[in-house]
């Protein structure tokens, strides 16, 4: 079981990343949702949203559940867990459109509050049972969508 919680928390291995593993989750958390947008062909649609919704949800559960089960092992939040980056990332580029101009922007935006606390995310720290792992940035994630959707809105 414990390959299963490491797989999950470290993003298919990139976690293990030598250098700023973050960085390397939120590079794979784009790449998977190329992917996605590949495998579906269409990113504007609502049913395409929908699944991206569910995708979502999915993975933050399944990411409270493996960092949950891994905190005896590596500790309150290890630089190695690196699926809360994919999940910051995704709500970032929640209802925007998909475009890698676009994931680009939203990746530096998600990277920016996610190494800067700003706002209360740090706060988020505090929820036990690896929730507070996945929260603070999901809250990232959310301030970031908030200026990308800004940006494009201006623009």
């Amino acid at each position: 079981m414990k390959f299963i919680y490491k797989t999950i928390a470290t993003g298919f291995g990139a976690g293990y990343s030598p250098f700023a593993p973050g960085t390397a989750g939120a590079i794979l958390a784009c790449l998977l949702l190329g992917g996605y947008i590949q495998g579906v062909g269409i990113n504007n649609n609502t049913n395409f949203q929908i699944g991206f919704i569910i995708i979502i949800v999915l993975t933050t559960l399944l990411g409270v559940w493996a960092t949950r089960n891994l905190q005896e092992e590596w500790g309150e939040d290890p630089s190695k867990v690196v699926v809360d980056e994919m999940i910051g990332v995704w709500f970032n580029l929640l209802f925007v459109p998909l475009t890698w101009q676009n994931i680009f922007i939203g990746f530096v935006l998600f990277r920016f509050f996610d190494i800067a606390k700003p706002l209360g995310i740090r706060k988020m720290e505090a929820f036990e049972n690896g929730w507070g792992v996945m929260l603070d940035d999901v809250l990232a994630g959310i301030y970031g969508n908030i200026v990308l959707q800004g940006i494009l809105y201006f623009i």
